[in-house]
């Protein structure tokens, strides 16, 4: 099974100044493997994009990848505060 966590890493990190406070939480259920992506306050912007491009374009290709269990992926963008 490919590293989700991993992978959306190795996009977000490029884009926000705060690359440090980059972190993902994984929850599972039964149908969903949830991640959940906070970044720093002042990089929410940057991985949000103009009109939400940017994110879309992010989970378009996380939710492109296949489980080893079928399970569908879904990301969730916060902010850490």
């Amino acid at each position: 099974m490919p590293d989700i966590r991993e992978l959306i890493l190795a996009i977000v990190q490029p884009l926000v100044d705060f690359p440090d406070d980059v972190t993902i939480e994984v929850a599972e259920s039964d149908e969903f493997l949830e991640y959940t992506l906070r970044v720093n306050s002042e990089d929410i912007g940057r991985v949000i994009g103009k009109q939400g491009r940017v994110a879309r374009a992010i989970r378009t290709i996380v939710y492109s990848v296949r489980t080893r269990n079928q399970k569908r992926v879904r990301l969730s963008i916060e902010n850490n505060d």
